[in-house]
């Protein structure tokens, strides 16, 4: 008899490159970009936070590492100045206020909200898109499967 059941749930990951409280504000905040609705549990669902910190403990450049750090105390400071309160105590309008205010129309943008937005879009993108969730329940991706038929085009 298996002393691990195969089943069995993994404890609460600890955060490999962020501290507890910048792993909380990375997990609300990638939520706001793909938030949970009646199709999909989210990007906490699919434990973006997680693929995000474990990508960034892993770099071997400093670059990304560094912009996180400076773009989560920039949200930090800029909501402590704006409202008097952290992020995570915030309301939700004024998360979505200052989340809006760090967008950028640039492809390149020159700040570092615009940057630091601009990194934390693609990221959770790509972390959502990747996961089990995102491929299997949001984009309903059944993997290869045999064709028949390619419907679509007749060949002459």
């Amino acid at each position: 008899m298996p002393l691990v059941s195969l089943h069995a749930q993994p404890a609460a990951a600890t955060p490999a490159f962020f501290t507890a409280e910048e792993f909380s504000l990375v997990d609300e905040l990638t939520e706001m970009i793909i938030p949970a609705d009646e199709h999909s549990p989210g990007a906490r669902g699919a434990k973006v936070a997680q693929y995000v910190d474990r990508r960034l403990a892993e770099s071997f450049e400093k670059e990304p590492q560094q912009l996180w750090r400076d773009g989560l105390r920039h949200i930090e400071e800029t909501c402590q100045s704006k409202h008097g309160t952290r992020f995570l105590n915030a309301t939700p309008e004024q998360r979505v206020a200052l989340l809006t205010a760090m967008v950028s129309d640039d492809d390149e943008p020159k700040t570092l909200e615009g940057r630091f937005f601009q990194e934390l879009k693609k990221r959770s993108v790509q972390a959502y898109y990747t996961s089990d969730i995102g491929i299997h329940q949001e984009m309903e991706y059944k993997g290869n499967t045999y064709l028949d038929e390619f419907v679509g085009y007749e060949p002459k």
